[in-house]
């Protein structure tokens, strides 16, 4: 009996000190070495790379849309008026994410979505879909190359630049398809909003 206890506490010792401790450093260490910019979050001076930000001046390219500009929550509208999505607050709980849920019969939906449309015709953009839809976390960092190239107008006024010089811009930027047929094009806003910042 003695002997199965002790054979029992000694493998549970061992896979604790393994799978708790020696696999997690080995695991960081080799992140560390090996993928030192992904495995400290992505972060640039600007934020991370992996974590749509809020833009709002028409001198940078813009995300999906979260609880930030026309799709925002105003709880002091009457009725209250939920929004889109907010990274930090979404759907009222701090520090979720996550879609509304507001199906396509919804009247909330269409009116934030007529908004939105609004909001890009003021600032000179023919919105693609993707602009007037949230992602379905409200974290999405990522547009696609039409998203930007919708923009050019906007930004091009706003910051003096031609449309030939944005053009070229986004196609640096762009990314392609993981092994050129996983998923589809993308370009990294916040990449391509600190590449823009650097031509002005």
């Amino acid at each position: 009996m003695l002997t199965y206890l002790r054979r029992s506490f000694i493998f549970a010792l061992f896979c604790l000190v393994f799978f708790g401790l020696l696999y997690g450093f080995v695991a960081t260490g080799v992140s560390q070495l090996l993928f030192k910019h992904q495995a400290g979050g992505s972060i640039t001076a600007n934020g991370s790379t992996l974590i749509g930000q809020n833009w709002t001046s028409p001198k940078f390219f813009h995300g999906r849309p979260d609880d930030a500009g026309p799709y925002a929550a105003n709880p002091k509208a009457t009725p209250p008026a939920p929004g889109g999505d907010n990274p930090l607050v979404a759907n009222g709980n701090n520090g979720g994410s996550g879609a509304t849920n507001l199906g396509p019969r919804s009247e909330v939906l269409l009116t934030d979505t007529k908004a939105l449309i609004a909001y890009w015709h003021k600032m000179g953009v023919n919105p693609t879909p993707d602009l007037v839809t949230t992602s379905g976390s409200g974290l999405d960092p990522d547009i696609t190359p039409a998203d930007a190239y919708a923009q050019v107008p906007m930004v091009s006024k706003a910051t003096g630049l031609s449309p030939r010089v944005l053009d070229q811009l986004i196609a640096r930027e762009t990314n392609t398809a993981v092994f050129g047929f996983l998923g589809s094009d993308y370009i990294d806003v916040l990449q391509l909003n600190e590449a823009l910042a650097k031509m002005e």
